[in-house]
């Protein structure tokens, strides 16, 4: 696009106004093409229905005072219910909580809780993972079960339960006029999204995002990449929309008019060179894999042929998010007359900070900083950030809201970073104990530390993955628990077999994207004098990590 038909999109307004601007030119058009899960096609959704049922949702909880200062939780995996879902809470002026479809029955019902949802959208068998857990579903009003049968709900919980077929059904008489009443009556600095985000330890912690935030962000991002991309591109999203990366990429597509294929991971390589899209954004894991198997070929020539067959050959816009890309598969794909854009974030910073962009980008860096926000170091380097698409506090936590700011109001991001002589943002070290794998899944490892802690078996526990395609963890087996429990005179085979079914009992407890898939049993005892702990004998992760490096890099061959 250029710069004339950037301009009429940088107007800020609620997200679900995109969808109700394009009715009139685009309401016979597909807005989304559902597959299954061999690939094919099995749904088409125009942009009227889609705007349909967004109006419905909106209209039912308008009904059911659902309204300004309420939440509304999802729990689903990807479906145009979802987004129309969303829109509707939105367009009814509450804000929208997504749940990620891989959380336990006790990690979803803290987001319920926590967030004083009166309303949870979900499929059934996300619902009957929760009622596996007593007292999972707070004191929410309604239930609304995407799928088309009405669900059972434990007697006494108070909760009303629905089919979205019946919530349209109810909405859709609603007066037509109820919408543009709504619409206008939306607070730009009131909360549209409240995502939840994992700390060092402990619950996640609730991050409201105004409509205001997301919109400085979003426009930010239009006049970076919008000579990559055009009004009617074609996209083929994956991404959870439970993610901002994926709610991004949805909402991004009713600001351009993108004709959208809906998948899941299994499906997207297979769909890459069917759908043929223009616009494609991922998480390293599967650009990583794209480079992979171009790179199969002999030569650099059969390599780029490659790259086009298993893309489609249309790709115009890139995108890679939620962490941090390898230099080489940025090389590689730019080589091929690809340019992956890449950028660093937050979520509370609704989530874009820096960009590299088509007339501005080093592969060795996450880019510049965005139009409307200020960025700089703290003394010793953590990244600082404020503007208008920085949040303003944590729900409900005000002592973590006094540790997230600096007495001037800077957003504190727990990156440690350093500017290049020409304007550039590179991140070189991480002040906050999160790991981010290589799906872009922010995990906290301490919390899953902490469940080796009654494990008389285990001394220690430290959990690795930063970047990588799943978690593996280093244990020190615990002398005197091994003699409790196995005995003396314990072979090494025998031991491996009974920490393995310690490390399966862990991961019973754990959302998928945070179980540990492997370990490495380490000899060298971890103590304060070897430098491994501190004086109050917790992991220095940095000492250690360098120092067993070798043993822990040896799970991933």
């Amino acid at each position: 696009m250029d710069a004339a038909q950037i301009e009429p999109l940088l107007t800020m307004r609620p997200a679900p106004v995109a969808v109700f601007d394009r009715l009139e030119t685009h309401g016979e058009l597909p807005r989304y093409h559902v597959t299954d899960k061999s690939g094919a096609v099995v749904r088409t959704v125009t942009w009227s229905e889609h705007g349909e049922q967004i109006r419905s949702v909106a209209a039912f909880l308008a009904a059911h005072r659902v309204g300004p200062g309420d939440t509304a939780t999802i729990f689903s995996s990807n479906r145009v219910e979802w987004m129309s879902a969303a829109l509707g809470i939105q367009t009814a002026g509450a804000a929208i909580v997504p749940i990620y479809p891989a959380s336990t029955a006790e990690q979803a019902a803290y987001v319920i809780g926590h967030s004083d949802a009166k309303v949870l959208f979900t499929d059934a068998h996300l619902l009957a993972r929760l009622l596996a857990r007593p007292d999972s579903l707070g004191a929410l009003d309604i239930v609304v079960l995407f799928d088309d049968t009405t669900p059972t709900l434990p007697a006494g919980c108070g909760a009303r339960a629905m089919r979205f077929s019946e919530v349209l059904a109810a909405g859709a008489s609603a007066p037509r006029a109820l919408l543009a009443e709504q619409l206008a009556a939306i607070d730009l600095d009131s909360p549209g999204t409240m995502l939840y985000t994992s700390g060092t330890s402990g619950n996640p912690k609730g991050v409201p995002l105004t409509h205001r935030n997301v919109g400085v962000n979003g426009r930010d991002w239009l006049v970076c990449n919008g000579p990559l991309v055009e009004p009617g591109d074609v996209d083929l999203l994956w991404l959870p929309m439970s993610h901002i990366f994926g709610f991004g990429e949805a909402s991004l597509g009713n600001t351009l008019a993108f004709t959208t294929t809906l998948c899941d991971p299994a499906s997207v390589l297979g769909l890459l060179p069917r759908v043929r899209p223009q616009v494609f954004m991922s998480v390293p894991s599967l650009w990583e894999k794209l480079a992979t198997i171009a790179q199969s070929e002999a030569t650099p020539g059969h390599q780029r042929e490659r790259l086009r067959e298993i893309t489609g050959g249309r790709l115009r816009f890139c995108l890679s998010g939620g962490a941090g890309l390898k230099r080489e598969v940025k090389e590689f794909f730019h080589g091929a007359g690809l340019l992956i854009v890449e950028g660093y974030g937050l979520t509370e910073t609704s989530p874009t900070l820096t960009l590299n962009r088509p007339d501005a980008f080093r592969f060795d860096t996450v880019g510049k900083v965005l139009p409307s926000v200020e960025v700089k170091l703290a003394e010793d380097g953590e990244i600082l950030a404020r503007g208008e698409s920085v949040f303003r506090g944590y729900h409900k936590d005000p002592e973590a809201t006094r540790a997230a700011f600096d007495d001037d109001g800077w957003f504190k991001t727990g990156d440690v970073g350093r500017f290049t002589e020409d304007g550039f943002l590179q991140i070189i070290d991480r002040k906050k104990d999160i790991l981010v794998t290589a799906g872009g899944k922010n995990v906290a490892p301490a919390n899953i530390e902490l469940r080796f802690r009654d494990d008389p078996l285990v001394a220690h526990a430290m959990v690795y993955g930063d970047g990588k395609r799943y978690l593996t963890c280093a244990l020190w087996a615990s002398p005197e628990g091994i003699r409790q429990k196995l005995g003396d005179d314990v072979d090494v085979d025998r031991l491996r077999l009974a920490l393995q079914e310690s490390v399966d009992r862990v991961n019973q407890g754990l959302a998928s994207y945070e179980t540990i898939k492997r370990f490495a049993l380490i000899d060298e005892p971890l103590t304060v004098e070897g430098g491994f702990l501190t004086s109050t004998l917790k992991l220095r992760r940095k000492q250690v990590t360098h120092t067993f490096k070798e043993q822990l890099e040896a799970l991933y061959e």
